[in-house]
């Protein structure tokens, strides 16, 4: 009896070791199986390691409520989350995978509809607003909320398992999961005013400039969600500095451990008219891929900041491309069409191209040589189409039922199933 007793509880101690236990892997501080941030992962690759199906029909769809200007987001469980811009009620919404059901709704400060939600493999999220960083259980109550200057565009989890975000005004904060609290000062991308100095400087709102966001514009100094080397800590932000004639992309050190802070690494002067597309890092950590507003897609040396290569796509990328192992398909836009890039080292090759097909959505790709995207179906439908990425052939497309102009990303669940919702605010789920 006593044995058993003493097995009992060393069995229990030992779980309860397991559980608390600082197991900081990219896997189990993300959602691992699912969609958790807005390009996917951490280096913002808009792909899954999830098998991708070439066979979907559409099992559900409904409307938000209000225009949808980011991704719905998906836990492993397969509780979605996204944001929406309404005039009234919620403006942050949960719901279920299997049925479409609201799970629940929450009503933040606006600007929330500017950011996606982030999911963590307990189903906590977090999301910002104008103003702070919130954080919710997988039933919407309240973790924490932590003031910022500016509003947070979507956030990422560091190494050491804290969460890293950028205000759209260009505060850089990371904060511990579990409380909210600040684990290094504020970094200022483009430093504070002052105010003893020049006391007629006007004091930004939070929510100022957000409208500029949506292309990257000069209103909005960050626009973009960063891209982290999970493995270094460095990171890469898209920054417009106030009076400058063009956008950077400005790398960055978090740096853990006793003294945690940010530091900053290299800068480069490079996006022409802005960028509305988030960095996107290669598997190896060595290169950043990054497009701007008079079409261009940069390869950049992450080490240093030099241009590895320029190819020009003619359209603007409305989003972040979708990148695995050198295959780079990017996001669609005006006169956008479908086509894939292959990096070559010193140069882009192109792979395949359809230029029929008119993509007015950001692809995804899936495990399998597997794609989705939006595309022009007719004069006015618009289509999800899946096509194989090594050849660019069309393997179905599917109707969106009345949807209309262009959709707001490409999202692949842990079984699979493919979500996309239009700008005017429905969401469609494809299994």
């Amino acid at each position: 009896m006593l044995r058993s007793t003493m097995l009992a509880l060393l069995a229990a101690t030992t779980l309860l070791g397991t559980a608390c236990g600082a197991d900081i892997s990219d896997r189990n501080i993300l959602s691992a199986g699912g969609w958790p941030g807005i390009n996917s992962d951490a280096r913002n690759s808009n792909s899954t390691e999830v098998e991708g199906s070439r066979s979907l029909a559409l099992d559900w769809s409904r409307p938000i409520g209000g225009t949808v200007a980011t991704y719905t987001t998906i836990a492993a469980n397969g509780q979605m989350f996204v944001t929406s811009n309404t005039e009234a009620g919620c403006n942050l919404f949960s719901f279920q995978m299997g049925n479409g059901r609201k799970r629940f709704c929450n009503r933040l400060n606006p600007g929330v509809s500017a950011s996606t939600p982030v999911v963590d493999g307990a189903t906590n999220i977090y999301v910002g607003d104008a103003g702070g960083m919130n954080s919710f259980n997988e039933h919407g109550q309240p973790r924490w909320r932590t003031p910022v200057v500016g509003t947070p565009i979507s956030a990422q989890f560091t190494p050491d398992g804290n969460v890293l975000f950028v205000t759209h005004l260009g505060e850089i904060d990371v904060v511990a999961k579990q409380t909210g609290k600040r684990v290094t000062a504020p970094f200022q991308l483009v430093g504070q005013p002052d105010f003893l100095a020049e006391p007629n400087t006007p004091v930004r709102s939070d929510g100022e400039g957000l409208s500029d966001c949506v292309t990257g514009g000069p209103a909005c100094p960050v626009a973009n969600t960063p891209a982290i080397d999970m493995k270094t800590g460095q990171f890469y932000v898209t920054l417009w500095r106030p009076g400058a004639k063009s956008a950077s992309l400005v790398a960055l050190q978090y740096i853990d451990g006793d003294n945690p802070r940010i530091e900053p690494k290299w800068s480069a002067d490079m996006l022409d008219s802005g960028t509305g597309a988030s960095p996107v890092l290669s598997e190896d950590g060595s290169t950043v891929y990054v497009s701007d507003n008079i079409g261009r897609m940069i390869a950049v040396d992450s080490t240093n900041g030099k241009t590895k290569w320029v190819h020009d796509l003619g359209y603007a990328p409305w989003g972040s491309p979708a990148i695995v192992d050198g295959l780079i398909v990017p996001a669609g836009g005006e006169n956008g069409h479908l086509l894939a890039l292959r990096d070559a080292g010193d140069r882009a090759e192109v792979a395949w191209e359809d230029r029929d097909l008119n993509q007015l959505g950001a692809p995804a790709q899936a495990k399998g040589s597997t794609g989705y995207t939006v595309v022009r179906s007719g004069s006015d439908d618009l289509a999800l189409v899946t096509f194989d990425t090594q050849t660019g052939e069309t393997v179905a497309s599917d109707v969106l039922p009345d949807a209309r102009g262009v959709t707001s990303g490409t999202s692949i669940g842990p079984k699979g199933e493919v979500l996309t919702s239009s700008y005017i605010g429905e969401l469609f789920v494809f299994k």
